[in-house]
């Protein structure tokens, strides 16, 4: 199997702003898609929506671009080869599952619980997805400074949104809805993976995008229609236009991600995309903001120090400081014997 280089030129200093900024547009999305499947009373339905509109976007800008022409003559000889494991294809359905939780928990948790949840599992998987190397990097170890920094945003968004909790909420009925976003925020870094690699011998992520929306759009079709036969259509589709805006935003964020992690990697380019949610939910919530939304002295801070956690986890610190968790491990066995 042909594999990709480990590394591509766009520098870090280049590469993290762009992380961040793809993540900005990750807050807006899963408002515009919960209140989607709000107004529609069906969540499934609002998934379809958003992936449907941003197929066809995807497809008029692969047929409309030379690159986007070339990486879909690509497409079939590389699944055909077997130039990466064929289940990359279905890596779109992982993205259907994200885009479903969007529709079905931020109105019920609302976008603080829905963050904290999300940002948990995708920071967790990309330790895990890096050490396994399914991204076109390479393996990456597992240090010291790495777990230190995935620690700190954890507790930096869980921090910076603490005021949206208030006294009276009801935790334990929270639980089970904070299982999906959960989930599908611990995929989400096995997405970015595939299609990162995908990207690579596509040769452009316009290609991997539009299978990606090809596979989630195929998966939540079916599953609608499956609902439709069983419980019937839900309400009719709004009218205005910003309620479409959710797939357009999907394809600028499945195609930066798939650009980003063959130079940052899942961890780094997961919590640059972290740091660029919170802070549009900060501004979300100063410019427009929602029922409920509190703007507080720890949410400006946690903000921070997320910022703060991913300087941790990305600077050149010195070797004994990045020493992989499994050589530190190694080192104090030794010495207990």
């Amino acid at each position: 199997m042909p594999q990709p280089s480990p590394r591509s030129a766009l520098p870090l200093v280049v590469g993290l702003p762009i992380a961040v900024a793809t993540g900005l547009v990750i807050p807006l999305q899963a408002r515009i898609n919960g209140a989607l499947g709000a107004k529609l009373d069906d969540g499934i339905a609002a998934a379809v929506v958003s992936f449907t509109t941003g197929l066809v976007l995807i497809s008029a800008i692969s047929l409309a671009t030379p690159k986007g022409r070339t990486g879909l003559q690509r497409i079939i000889p590389a699944v055909r080869n077997r130039s990466f494991p064929r289940f990359y294809v279905m890596a779109g359905a992982i993205g259907a599952l994200f885009v479903v939780a969007q529709s079905f928990t931020v109105a019920v948790l609302g976008v603080a619980l829905f963050t904290v949840a999300a940002v948990t599992g995708q920071t967790l998987s990309g330790l895990l997805v890096d050490r396994m190397g399914i991204g076109p990097g390479g393996r990456r170890a597992i240090t010291g400074v790495r777990v230190l920094g995935s620690v700190l945003t954890v507790a930096a968004v869980a921090w910076a949104v603490s005021p949206r909790f208030g006294a009276d909420a009801n935790i334990a009925s929270l639980l089970l809805p904070v299982l999906l976003p959960l989930a599908a925020g611990f995929l989400m870094s096995f997405q970015q993976a595939m299609n990162g690699t995908a990207t690579v011998h596509y040769g452009t992520p316009v290609a991997a995008t539009l299978v990606n929306f090809v596979a989630g759009s195929a998966v939540l079709w079916t599953a609608w229609l499956i609902k439709l036969t069983v419980a019937g259509p839900g309400q009719p589709l709004p009218a205005e236009w910003w309620y479409y805006l959710g797939g357009p935003m999907g394809c600028v964020f499945i195609g930066l991600a798939a650009l980003l992690v063959r130079s940052l990697g899942v961890l780094i380019t997961g919590l640059g995309m972290i740091a660029g949610q919170l802070v549009g939910s900060l501004v979300l919530d100063v410019v427009i903001p929602s029922p409920g939304a509190v703007v507080a002295l720890p949410t400006v801070l946690g903000t921070v120090l997320t910022l703060a956690a991913i300087i941790v986890a990305t600077l050149p610190w010195p070797k004994g400081a990045l020493a992989p968790m499994g050589a530190l491990a190694r080192g104090s066995a030794a010495k207990g014997r």
